[in-house]
């Protein structure tokens, strides 16, 4: 064996070897009811049972990545699937099987209208983290980044990784002065009657490093219970409590500057980048827009 054999040898045990110490993909076997679907993003809402080793009984938003399933399945159906969960605790389903449809059509529980590009947003009143009320409409002229979490909320792929996203988002924008000062951060809480501004202040210290200066660009709110439920009918959010949890869908919103939606982000699957690219975006054409009014209003 030459030594340019040997070499190649050598690459492709060291490959092997590598391979071989990689973790491997869990996968569990989920079973349940689909209670919405959005074939556009491929995103299922799931009441689903208790997986052992994975988590217990509850409702959850699931990428689907079998086609088949997300053309066939409607919501009421009952259906068996394989959940995927990565090294990364990404998950999906896939092998998605429909084993009862005697309640199609039966739940209708995904919401009647969900807020589209452009809509103005329901300006309700919300109490923060230092016990003030806010509006959204107090943000105007902002680019606002919204998402629904809560403080309880035990399971790392949910609530506690959005809030850390959130966290690398406010971080790579304070890099950026101009765009930090005309962006502002909305964590919105869906346990209203826990979550008090006390609450609320800690959960958000923790994700701020303790600075709370960052409160000025991230705020930390909860809705009354009435008004949270106008949010959720307006951002296609479902929620409810059980085995004293919260069980809700996920859904992140942009804000342009205007006040009306700029862009979705259903799940918890998006990138930190493409999230800060899309507020960047909307900040420099608010920029843009209003530099063009002004000289027009200068002729």
């Amino acid at each position: 064996m030459n030594h340019k054999q040997r070499h190649l040898l050598f690459l492709l045990l060291a490959l092997l070897l590598l391979g071989g110490c990689q973790k491997p993909m869990k996968h569990y076997t989920l079973t349940g009811q689909v209670l919405a679907k959005n074939a556009s993003t491929s995103v299922f809402t799931i009441d689903g049972d208790n997986v052992p080793g994975f988590m217990p009984a509850m409702t959850m938003d699931y990428t689907i990545r079998d086609s088949r399933a997300i053309r066939d399945v409607q919501p009421g159906d009952r259906i068996s699937a394989d959940v995927v969960v990565n090294t990364d605790n990404t998950y999906w389903l896939q092998h998605v099987t429909i084993t009862d449809r005697t309640d199609e059509g039966v739940v209708s529980v995904s919401t009647p209208h969900q807020m589209l590009r452009g809509e103005e947003i329901p300006d309700v009143p919300l109490v923060d983290q230092d016990g003030n009320t806010v509006r959204l409409s107090n943000f105007k002229g902002k680019a606002v980044l919204l998402t629904f979490i809560y403080t309880r909320c035990p399971f790392s792929t949910m609530c506690p990784l959005i809030s850390s996203e959130f966290a690398k988002i406010h971080e790579s924008l304070a890099q950026t002065p101009a765009i930090y000062k005309k962006t502002h951060l909305l964590s919105i809480s869906l346990d209203p009657k826990y979550d008090t501004p006390p609450v609320l202040r800690k959960y958000g210290l923790a994700y701020l490093k303790g600075d709370t200066s960052g409160f000025s660009q991230w705020s930390f709110a909860s809705p009354s219970p009435e008004d949270l439920k106008k949010l959720a009918s307006a951002f296609d959010l479902i929620y409810f409590e059980e085995n004293n949890l919260i069980s809700h869908s996920m859904n992140t919103i942009l804000i342009a500057p205007n006040g009306t939606v700029a862009a979705t982000w259903p799940g918890n699957e998006w990138l930190p980048a493409q999230v800060i690219e899309a507020v960047k975006d909307s900040v420099t054409n608010s920029n843009t827009m209003v530099a063009s009014n002004a000289k027009k209003s200068e002729k």
